[in-house]
């Protein structure tokens, strides 16, 4: 049989993985088609892509995981091959049975291999058959006091979906519930299974790859230790627990070669451990797929694992070995969540997304410090609560970890990201944590190291007062140049002294005259250097530049001592905007999932009320305080807006 030649793929995905997949393709010659969901239409990677098709509705149950939809998008666009992306069909065996069944070419392993390895309880046994070193599987209903605690697992999936840890035997059927309610809503399957829960091991994966003639690479290590929800926040190529600890590579690669050779892995695909300081370590998963932190791999390999992927899958046999690994790569997963709310999801315009110094938008070899940024969002896009919170992925590449993470760590603290909350904050805190930096890291790390600190704002309080000034002379100045008369005269100038001008933000007042004599504080301390509507220089002592973006009533100010995000306070407050005490707000738009109380219950401070789903999560809203429900004008199944009133305790 002739190996199938591609000429045109389709990304059976959406946001950042599908733009890396077509950058590959468009380097290779291929022909590209997107597939998008209506909340996607504006999206960049459908902008990109030579066609696209339309999958109706916003839901991913209605579109992305609709794969009868998907193959039908190839057929009408004349595609010959489908790449599945991470994520939603990516380890789906079906879906690739229908996709070889419908003539096309699955860009991924063999359907064998994924119904193996899909299900985590099957790929457990059949990876001890194979001599690697698994925990053991309990079952939900056989987990017992002495087995706490426990890590409930979706068996269809992972990226933290499904998962739930569990210290009390109490809760195990709610967890559970829980567990399955996210697993079906991710993965379509609702299955879990639970096994012993390490609260302090280290993540470490292998980059596999194979082809259809008996090579099998094991293509460096990553580590991924630092979590949160069990999901991966930063990622490192190689490890360094790996490299610390003598001798510990040679047989986590052969456990990964044996995982792929015991199931007929071809293409690439992910071992995952867990191990601990020791260097003893434990088989965790297998994903069939192309891994989201892929290219700390690609950095330190200059290999391509996308387009390995694409020549495997056509035919092409891999090199006896795989290149060295050279250097060293950190990576960072910039989502739309504020950490220090509990990780709730954000979600709105992002109005703009600019790393300083990023160079290296796709590098396939270079040996020189680099900083490349794969994003699924750009200045405008509107970020969505159907899907996934990951904004993009900022990478860098240097000859050893201190630089590379130092590198990473300024890029971040410079960049401008406006609109919507990030965890940049916590990325940069945390790589210039001690503890980081000397490679101590395990899936505790924010427990250990406390998420208050590792949350706090870059900018401190003189900061956040100096950028308050910048942004209240900004505004100053553009409303100069605004004026219809005496243009460039300042705002409120008057012959003689009175009131200085007040510009109120939330949490601070700004208040300054500008005189003949130059700024006018009340602590006074500081003067004006210049200002213009978008630029403010102030001087304290020490010159610095801040950048000012107002939008209607928000303004993001930017400098070297930290991001500040401000919103105006209005003259006269709405009193429609007035909440009752005791209400419980939506932290972001979504829908109710389960309601745990009626009006007139009885509750406690941080009793569950309700259930929240937002970007594939389910959020449990607790009462603030003990009281009575008063009011409860949601039900399950409900679709609400950021803001919107859940409930009220009286």
């Amino acid at each position: 049989m002739s190996a199938p030649s591609i000429t045109t793929v389709l990304v059976a995905n959406r946001g950042e993985i599908a733009r890396r997949v077509f950058r590959t393709c468009r380097d290779l010659g291929l022909g590209t088609v997107a597939v998008f969901s209506d909340a996607d239409a504006d999206a960049p990677h459908v902008h990109e892509a030579d066609a696209a098709v339309r999958l109706p509705g916003t839901a991913p149950s209605d579109t992305y995981l609709r794969g009868d939809l998907v193959i039908e998008a190839a057929r009408r666009a004349g595609a010959d091959a489908i790449h599945p992306g991470y994520g939603f069909l990516s380890e789906n065996a079906a879906f690739a049975r229908d996709v070889v069944d419908a003539g096309l070419v699955w860009i991924g392993p063999p359907v064998a291999a994924i119904e193996s390895m899909g299900s985590k309880i099957e790929a457990k046994r059949l990876m001890s058959e194979a001599g690697v070193p698994v925990l053991a599987e309990l079952a939900p209903d056989s987990v017992t006091a002495d087995d706490l605690p426990v890590l409930i697992k979706a068996s269809a999936g992972g990226g933290g979906r499904g998962m739930r840890v569990v210290h009390d035997l109490d809760r195990l059927a709610s967890e559970i519930a829980a567990a399955q309610d996210e697993a079906r809503s991710a993965f379509g399957d609702p299955t879990v299974f639970c096994e012993p829960y390490l609260a302090t091991g280290r993540h470490i994966e292998v980059q596999v790859m194979a082809d259809a003639h008996g090579t099998v690479w094991a293509v460096g290590e990553r580590e991924c230790s630092i979590q949160r929800r069990h999901q991966k926040v930063i990622e490192e190529a190689p490890s360094p627990l790996v490299e610390r600890i003598p001798g510990m590579r040679e047989p986590l690669f052969e456990a990964s070669r044996a995982a792929a050779r015991a199931v007929g892995y071809t293409g690439a695909g992910t071992v995952e451990f867990i191990a601990s300081e020791d260097g003893t370590f434990f088989f965790l998963e297998m994903n069939t797929r192309l891994q989201v932190e892929h290219p700390v791999t690609e950095a330190t390999t200059g290999l391509d694992l996308v387009g390995l992927q694409l020549t495997v899958a056509q035919g092409a046999a891999l090199d006896p070995e795989p290149p060295p690994t050279v250097g060293h790569s950190v990576e960072v997963r910039l989502y739309a969540e504020d950490p220090a709310a509990g990780w709730a999801p954000t979600s709105g315009t992002l109005h703009r997304l600019d790393i300083p110094g990023v160079d290296v938008a796709f590098d396939t070899g270079a040996r020189t410090s680099g900083l490349r940024l794969d994003s699924g969002v750009e200045d405008g896009s509107v970020v969505s609560v159907h899907y996934d919170a990951m904004l993009a992925k900022v990478i860098t590449w240097a000859p050893t970890r201190d630089a590379a993470t130092r590198a990473l760590a300024a890029a971040l603290a410079r960049a401008r990201i406006h609109g919507v909350t990030t965890n940049r904050d916590l990325l940069v805190n945390v790589l210039r944590h001690p503890a980081f930096v000397a490679g101590d890291t395990d899936t505790a790390f924010f427990d250990r190291h406390g998420l208050d600190v590792l949350a706090t704002p870059l900018a401190d309080e003189r900061a956040v007062q100096l950028s308050a000034l910048a942004a209240a002379l900004a505004i100053d100045a553009a409303d100069r140049g605004a004026a219809p008369v005496l243009a460039g005269v300042p705002s409120g100038w008057r012959n003689v002294v009175s009131q200085p001008r007040r510009t109120s933000f939330d949490g601070v007042d700004v208040d300054f005259r500008l005189t003949r004599d130059g700024l006018w504080t009340p602590g006074g301390g500081v003067a004006l250097v210049a200002a213009t509507p978008t630029e403010v220089v102030l001087d304290d002592g020490v010159r610095r530049r801040f950048t000012v973006a107002v939008r209607a009533g928000e303004v993001d100010v930017d400098s070297a001592l930290g991001p500040v995000r401000l919103r105006r306070v209005p003259r006269f407050a709405d009193p429609a905007d007035q909440l009752a005490h005791g209400s419980l707000v939506a932290p972001m738009p979504g829908s109710i999932v389960r309601v745990a109380v009626a009006v007139g219950d009885r509750v406690v401070a941080g009793q569950p009320v309700l259930w929240l789903e937002a970007m594939k999560m389910q959020h449990q809203i607790s009462a603030p305080s003990d009281g009575v429900v008063s009011e409860l004008p949601v039900a399950a199944g409900d679709q609400i807006d950021v803001g919107a009133v859940l409930a009220v305790v009286t």
